[in-house]
């Protein structure tokens, strides 16, 4: 084969379970939808998920979505459940079967346990008609005209359809729950999204004795030994109050001497390196905000000063410890 024509298999594939979610959409009963989604709602303890195979394995990823975002879930395999593992499932849970058939045989077994506990039931399923359909409180409709492989025989298409359902469920229950940016941060303290929503730039900034500060007639060289103390790359320069008055980089310092020449050199002055007005930054920004004013400016600000609400000089940020940290 050449490689288009792999290309164009892929593409094909794409597309085919692209138009079985498509329908999906239009085939889904608004009835069964509002009720599950109420179903969900009311839930006061867990969501449990029953799947196996590969519909364990998307059971166990929408589990994984819904408890990151406000509402515990959890997978359980149902030949574990049939073993004792059902001790885990209470009154206050809900259960979603997730079965391409419905006719699996660990699930089948369970339904009557399930109706003992009198634990709600949501089945997404491909067959409506199939034993899961008829035993579950709302049945929705995830069957597909075809799977992707080119056999109609691994589940593909199907499996997509269901983890989409899934998806759909569980975003739909965080907006029910009007979920905020804290509250998932809150889920998520670590990996990248998590540290955009929640690390400061007071969890990161370098104060006391690694925040070297000089007044306004500094010498160049005391200009220079405040840098070299700090071992930051820049100092900033205060006034008697400690409020900020301006920054030096050392590359401010190393312009300054070309410029002035030997000549002059003995009478230079932070006053006359510095750089006024700086951009500044508060403790309690996010990292992540300092990090896009550093950033996307035509001239890129590798470190910026640390000011309280009185625009006292308290220290310095730069750009490589938001980049350390894992922004």
């Amino acid at each position: 084969m050449t490689e288009k024509t792999y290309f164009s298999q892929v593409e094909d594939f794409l597309h085919l379970e692209s138009d079985a979610i498509r329908r999906t959409a239009s085939r889904l009963k608004r009835e069964d939808v509002e009720r599950a989604i109420e179903i969900l709602v009311a839930c006061r303890g867990k969501v449990v998920f029953f799947g196996v195979g590969k519909s364990g394995v998307i059971g166990a990823k929408v589990a994984a979505t819904m408890t990151s975002t406000a509402t515990p879930a959890l997978s359980l395999h149902p030949s574990d459940a049939l073993h004792g593992g059902l001790g885990l499932v209470t009154p206050q849970d809900v259960v979603i079967a997730i079965s391409n058939s419905g006719e699996t045989d660990e699930i089948v077994q369970l339904l009557p346990a399930l109706k003992q506990r009198r634990v709600p039931l949501i089945a997404i399923i491909g067959d409506l008609r199939s034993t899961l359909g008829r035993a579950a409180d709302v049945a929705l409709d995830a069957s597909v005209d075809r799977e992707a492989c080119p056999l109609n025989l691994a589940p593909t298409a199907s499996t997509t359809v269901a983890l989409a359902i899934g998806d759909a469920l569980a975003m739909t229950l965080m907006a029910a729950k009007n979920m905020t940016t804290q509250e998932f941060a809150f889920n998520h303290p670590a990996g990248r999204i998590g540290k955009r929503l929640t690390l400061r730039v007071g969890d990161l900034m370098h104060k006391d004795a690694y925040n070297p500060v000089i007044h306004l007639q500094a010498t160049w060289i005391e200009t220079l030994q405040a840098i070299s103390r700090g071992g930051l790359g820049a100092t900033n320069v205060v006034d008697e109050a400690g409020q900020l008055i301006g920054i030096i980089t050392d590359g401010d310092v190393r312009r300054a001497i070309e410029r002035a020449g030997a000549a002059s050199l003995s009478s230079l002055t932070s006053d006359q390196i510095m750089t006024r007005e700086p951009i500044v930054v508060t403790p309690d920004l996010l990292a992540y905000e300092a990090l896009r004013l550093m950033e996307d400016r035509p001239s890129q600000i590798s470190v910026l000063p640390v000011v309280d609400d009185a625009r006292r000089c308290i220290g310095l940020i730069r750009l490589h410890d938001i980049v350390r940290s894992g922004l």
